[in-house]
């Protein structure tokens, strides 16, 4: 059985803070050409803004927060920023890990780890064990992933752990081997850098999430801007579905129980 509800197959609570946020990081190389600076310029100053949205969503009790780091596309990149980039991550697991800890952080990484090396898949593997009963947020790095391929690598291990499924299966029965298994559906999804795409990232997971699309460049993204993607979100109607009418009748019907109790 699933862990959570289904935006597709329930009506989820829409709780007034996101519950959980997913970002795509976008912008790091464009902020840096904008200063005349290298591109890996722009991915480090990237991190620092990971810092500052990582301490906002822990205060303001937002549960899960998943960011986009490298996905099975970026692989096309020029070699030495992708190498450089593989750098940083390793340096981030190294750096990050034990001040993750400290302020009660889980630390998830999804995604196709068959191309990372043995000492990024080790360091991957023990920040992982170390953060793995932390409570107070789970901060997923999505590295080398794709919606796609998340799906596809779902079907498979539902196959091999449950063949009699292999004529038949339901979204129940499939949602557990999706790599977010572990958690809600997104509730609300940031994009920064201006592009509106949704570029091949948590596919499955966002068919009700709140899509959110800012101008603002990753390195520039910061406390202040997340609070505008919040209340963006809050201004929105989540019907799941539903009519507007159904929605207040809901509020009402809520609200009488409410004054019932009391």
């Amino acid at each position: 059985m699933a862990l959570f509800q289904s935006s597709t197959r329930d009506i989820p609570t829409a709780p007034p803070v996101p519950r959980h946020i997913a970002i795509i990081m976008d912008g790091n190389g464009r902020w840096a050409k904008q200063r005349f600076l290298p591109r890996v310029v722009g991915h480090q100053r990237g991190v620092e803004t990971v810092r500052e949205v990582v301490k906002a969503c822990r205060n303001l009790e937002v549960e899960y927060l998943t960011l986009f780091a490298f996905s099975s596309e970026n692989w096309r990149r020029p070699a030495e920023e992708v190498s450089f980039l593989m750098d940083l991550f390793l340096k981030m697991l190294e750096r990050e890990v034990s001040k993750l800890h400290e302020n009660n952080i889980r630390l998830k990484i999804i995604g196709d780890r068959s191309r990372f090396d043995d000492k990024l898949n080790r360091h991957i593997i023990e920040a992982e064990l170390l953060t793995q009963h932390n409570t107070a947020l789970t901060l997923t790095v999505a590295a080398n992933y794709g919606g796609r391929w998340d799906m596809l690598q779902a079907v498979q291990a539902m196959m091999q752990a449950r063949p009699e499924l292999s004529s038949a299966f339901n979204e129940e029965d499939f949602t557990p081997y999706l790599s977010m298994y572990y958690a809600p559906e997104p509730d609300l999804f940031i994009r920064t850098g201006g592009e509106q795409r949704m570029s091949n990232f948590l596919l499955w997971q966002c068919a009700y999430t709140e899509l959110y699309f800012t101008d603002t460049l990753w390195p520039a993204f910061d406390e202040a801007a997340l609070h505008l993607a919040i209340q963006f979100y809050q201004s929105r109607e989540r019907r799941f579905g539903r009519t507007s009418a159904q929605l207040d009748e809901a509020s009402e019907q809520l609200a009488q129980k409410g004054s019932g109790n009391a």
